[in-house]
């Protein structure tokens, strides 16, 4: 892909008047409420970097928006580009000490994020600033280049807006990860769901994940043992034959093939799974194809982000999208 530079006169436009008048005040808001409480905290350099969901969303990049610019890097694990691209505004992420904050969107992941910034290929980069978004650059663009975008990027942020970018403390670096680990640990949790799965209790189970989850979101068991979980539960008590019936004399019907996916990859059809919805969604259009593309990546949770075969299936699934 050639890289294809975007105005940053885009700018202006949002930032019309009004739009700007309502955003610094915004901005001026969050400051104010943040001195109230004794000023904004510093960070490490490692949390100049962040992956965003669309879940998180409007608390990690709307918000956050309002004390920093926000800049987004959309890519995905299949895009060459982005391997090339990300790993740079990372390094500068840091190299910028807080001027700037880096939030990373995985676009297989997030598909409704994707479509709602209107990106036609990746790597695609943006920026919200006090919750006002503007396209900077798409494809491979060359460091000085993206440096003096970065800069122009700043400035708009200083000067319309008075963002002043975060505090970053260095030595605080090695704190990070000791936090973070205070939160556990989940051994009792995790034997907890362990032993209602095995009673066949999956409610309980389900709910022992999540309980792990609502304290460290990015638990690699916890989400694993969820998605595996909620898949048993969603079978437990299905007819396989009049599921598997159902999705051939249906191939139009969604939600049949959205059954019949599950039952596969509990049968251990992995790859029919895959295959079964990677197909619904290149058919699909609107709800169905997200309920499709939705279910995909759950199963992808069941197996697990490095296996082969979810590799594969992620590749297939960019190809009909995009």
């Amino acid at each position: 892909m050639q890289p294809r530079n975007m105005s940053m006169s885009g700018v202006v436009d949002l930032a019309a008047v009004k739009a700007a008048g309502e955003a610094k005040a915004k901005a001026e808001q969050a400051r104010a409420e943040a001195a109230r409480h004794g000023g904004p905290a510093a960070v490490p350099p490692s949390a100049l970097v962040i992956d965003v969901d669309e879940a998180g969303f409007e608390r990690d990049v709307l918000q956050r928006s309002a004390e920093v610019p926000v800049v987004l890097d959309f890519w995905a694990e299949w895009c060459e580009p982005c391997k090339q691209l990300g790993p740079l505004l990372e390094r500068l992420a840091v190299e910028y000490d807080g001027r700037f904050l880096l939030a990373k969107i995985d676009v297989d992941a997030n598909q409704m994020l994707m479509q709602q910034f209107g990106i036609q290929g990746i790597p695609a980069v943006f920026a919200v600033v006090a919750g006002q978004a503007l396209p900077l650059f798409q494809g491979a663009v060359p460091e000085g280049q993206i440096r003096e975008t970065l800069d122009q990027l700043i400035q708009i942020g200083e000067e319309r807006f008075g963002l002043t970018g975060l505090t970053v403390d260095a030595g605080a670096e090695g704190a990070g990860p000791a936090a973070h680990q205070a939160a556990g640990p989940y051994d009792a949790l995790l034997e907890a769901a362990a032993s209602a799965l095995d009673a066949g209790d999956l409610a309980g189970a389900v709910q022992a994940y999540k309980n792990v989850l609502a304290d460290d979101p990015e638990h690699p068991e916890a989400k694993l043992g969820l998605a595996q979980a909620e898949l048993l539960g969603r079978v437990q008590g299905m007819d396989p034959q009049a599921v598997r019936k159902n999705a051939a004399d249906n191939p139009a019907d969604v939600a049949a093939q959205i059954a019949a996916a599950d039952l596969d990859l509990v049968g251990g059809h992995v790859q029919d799974a895959f295959g079964r919805l990677v197909e619904t969604v290149r058919r699909t259009f609107g709800d169905d194809r997200d309920a499709a593309r939705l279910r995909l990546l759950e199963l992808f949770e069941v197996i697990g982000p490095e296996d082969p075969r979810v590799i594969a299936a992620r590749q297939a699934l960019a190809r009909v999208l995009f």
